[in-house]
Order: C-alpha cells, then structure tokens, then sequence
C-alpha cells in the first residue's frame, strides 16, 4: 500500500486546502509590492521627499525579496517549509505595520525592506511546495492553482491602496494588509502540513529511534544547506538562463507595475482612485496566463513526452515559454504607442492585458523548467534567480520616469520590447538546442 505519510499520496483535498492557503499566504505580500502606487503623489507630500525618493519607497520592497531567498530556500531545506513560512509571514506582518509609523522617510525605505524580506517567502516556497505534493505531469495545473491569487496580487494592490487613500489615508494600506495577513497566518499555522521529504524523512527516522546528529554534524548540515544557492550560482551556468529569461519578465513588469498609476493620473488626468482601477487589465492578464496558460503547458509537456518515448525533460518547458517571448513586447509595443498618441483608454488597458500575458507565460515557463532540473533543491534555484530578478526589478522603477520622460510612452516601451525580443528568443533557442549539456556542467555526480 501507498505511504499516506508521503505528500505524493495525500488525499487530493488535502493538497488542495494547502496549496490554497500557500496561494492566500502569498497574496497580501505580492500585493503590498504594488499597492502604495497611486499613492506615491500623498507619500511624497506628507513625508516632504521627491518622486524619485518616494519611487525607492516602493521599489525597495523588491531590494528585500531579492537577498532574503537565499536564507529562506535554504532554511526551508534544513527545518522545512511550515516553520519557515510561519516565521516570515509573522515578520513581514510586523515590518508592513511598522512603515508608516510617525510619517518618518527613514523608517518607511527599512520597514519596506524588511516587509519585502519577509514577503519573499511565498515566491520562495509556493512553487517547490506544489512540487514537493505533485507530480511532473501536473505541474502546471498545480502551479495555476497556487499561483492563481498571488498572480492577481499586483493589480489588486493598486486597485486596494487606491481606494484606502482616496476612502481613508495611505497609512491605512498597511495597517489593513498586516491584519489580513495576520489573519491567514494563523489557518497557516493550524492547517498547514510540513510536505518537505527529507526534513520528513530525517523526522521519522529520529522518532523511530535512529541516531541523534551531533551539533557538529548538525551545524555542517545547516553551514552546506545555506551555501547551497550560492553554489548553484557559481557552479551551475544553467541557472543563469534561467535568471535571464526570469528578469526579462519581471523586471520590466515591474517597471510597468510602479508607472502605470501615473500615466492616468499625469497623462489622462484621471483621479488617483480611478487610475487604480486600470490595474484590472494587469489582473486580466495574470489569469488568463494563470489558469489556461498552466493546463496549455501541461498539455505541450505530455504529448512532447509520449513522442520521445514517455520520458520528459526540462526542455520540453520551452516551446511554451516562446510565445511568452514574443506575446510580451506586442504588449509593450501596443501599450505604449497607444499611450503615446493618448488613444482611448481601452486599447491602453488591451496592450497592458497582452503585455502581462506574455510576461507570466515565461515567468511560469522559467519556473517549471527550474523545479524539473533542480528537483528538491528547487528552492534554492530560485532564490539564486530571484536575487538577480529581483534586484534589477528595484532599480528598473527608479530610472522609469526618466525613461518615459526622455524617449516618451512609444519609444520607451519599444525600447524594453527590442531588448527583450532580442535578449529572450536567442536564450529560448539555447535553452532548446544546448539545453540538456548546459544543465550537466556542474551537477552533482
């Protein structure tokens, strides 16, 4: 009989109420990334600082996402995942409450930070934690579903923090983010099952009377555990195409995310609550790619399989991850033309819909191409991806009113297209041809 200990075998229910509430986990902090965007015009009034300073309010949150993986995936590795999500959920509660406390600039840019820091777990752990209860073929649909909230977190944070600011005041965004986390913090903490292996496995051999590591052993353990995303990095050069095609998408999406609230209001002359409002083509977006883009690339993945002979690799990720490649800068091109001639509003939103299509197809792509190679070390690849993603995703907003304000909507958004049109198809080909000796130089014997 099947081992009903092993997350493999679980009841389909019980992965389902886990992975829901890794996705509602996800949620709030994904949304906290964006959610003070219409209201950086008050920030910057009521702290007294400029529009670039009141840009790295918002941006650093991503500088704290991009360095906290690293301890997280490899914490994740050696207690497992229920108490490092419990923990970093809980910090960023704290940090997101602390940001607007007496209206001081100093103590926003660190709680930002912090709050980033601790957010940073969802985007660590969700995907690995589907892996860890899924199997290969059901990858896809596994991660729709975790990340069907999170995916909408981006545009509902602006939508939210829009109507908080206009309804109330931009300090209670936080206040009400932190409560709802809180909130889901604690059915996290009841509901939750540890669904890592080895961390299970080494359980079940200590409670069975196996031998007690000594703290040599054990401080060696954790020493290897949290240099392993630093040895993927420098060892394995797969990882870097990885990283590539996963800034490609993020990064400039974020640059979209921070600056679109401001074209409304700067370019439209809209209100800042309706301005917030168009972030529901950002929402549009994400599901689509969310929930038929996951079942498409499942579908691709398994008749791949079946004509090589029913054995599947992680290259078999990239036909998928093409039209992302190419769908992403069409967005760009139409979205910021239309802008540029001050065209209705809907083709606005109609361009940002296909630009954020594209932007989650090679985010999702670059994902299960990184958990088939990596496996359950999958954690750690992505905090070695997301320190580089997510490090340029907290410099692109600062320079972004530059951007639009030297070569205007039209050619700044076609310069980001070019880039990634002539950046991303030559890694997609790469990855396609080359991929399988790539993925062998410095794995592990």
């Amino acid at each position: 009989p099947a081992d009903s200990s092993d997350p493999y075998n679980w009841k389909p229910l019980r992965k389902f109420v886990i992975g829901t509430i890794f996705s509602f986990g996800q949620l709030i902090p994904i949304m906290s990334a964006s959610m003070i965007a219409p209201s950086l015009p008050a920030i910057a009034s009521d702290l007294a600082i400029s529009a670039s300073t009141a840009q790295i309010t918002m941006s650093v949150y991503f500088l704290g996402m991009a360095f906290a993986p690293f301890l997280i995936a490899s914490a994740s590795e050696v207690w497992g995942r229920k108490p490092v999500w419990i923990v970093c959920n809980a910090w960023y509660v704290v940090w997101n409450a602390l940001c607007p406390v007496g209206r001081n600039t100093g103590l926003m840019i660190v709680g930002r930070f912090m709050a980033g820091a601790g957010a940073s777990v969802g985007v660590t752990l969700n995907g690995p934690v589907m892996a860890d209860m899924y199997g290969e073929d059901e990858r896809g649909k596994s991660l729709a579903m975790v990340n069907l909230l999170p995916f909408l977190g981006p545009a509902l944070g602006p939508i939210v923090g829009g109507l908080v600011t206009h309804s109330i005041h931009w300090s209670w965004v936080f206040w009400i983010m932190s409560i709802f986390n809180a909130f889901i913090l604690v059915v996290g903490f009841f509901w939750i099952r540890e669904s890592y292996t080895p961390v299970l496995l080494r359980r079940k051999a200590l409670a069975d009377g196996g031998n007690v590591p000594t703290a040599k052993a054990e401080r060696a353990r954790i020493a290897r555990n949290l240099l392993r995303p630093v040895r993927i990095l420098v060892r394995r050069p797969i990882i870097w195409l990885n990283a590539l095609t996963a800034t490609l998408s993020f990064a400039v999406y974020t640059l979209v995310l921070s600056t679109y609230a401001s074209l409304w209001i700067e370019k439209y002359g809209q209100s800042e609550l309706t301005s917030s409002l168009h972030y529901i083509s950002i929402a549009i977006g994400a599901t689509l790619c969310g929930q038929l883009g996951g079942r498409i690339m499942d579908w691709w993945y398994r008749h791949l399989t079946k004509r090589t002979g029913g054995k599947g690799v992680p290259e078999f990720r990239i036909p998928y991850m093409v039209p992302g490649m190419v769908i992403m800068p069409a967005g760009l091109f139409w979205y910021g033309w239309s802008a540029e001639r001050t065209l209705h509003w809907m083709m606005v939103d109609v361009g940002v819909i296909i630009f954020t299509l594209g932007s989650f197809i090679v985010n999702q792509a670059t994902i299960a191409h990184m958990i088939e190679e990596f496996g359950q070390f999958a954690a750690s690849a992505g905090a070695g991806v997301r320190s580089v993603s997510y490090g340029l995703a907290f410099v692109f907003p600062i320079f972004a009113p530059n951007l639009y304000k030297t070569l205007g909507y039209g050619w700044g958004n076609s310069t980001l297209g070019f880039v990634a049109i002539g950046l991303g198809l030559p890694v997609c080909a790469v990855l396609w041809y080359w991929g399988a000796r790539i993925r062998a130089i410095g794995r592990p014997t």
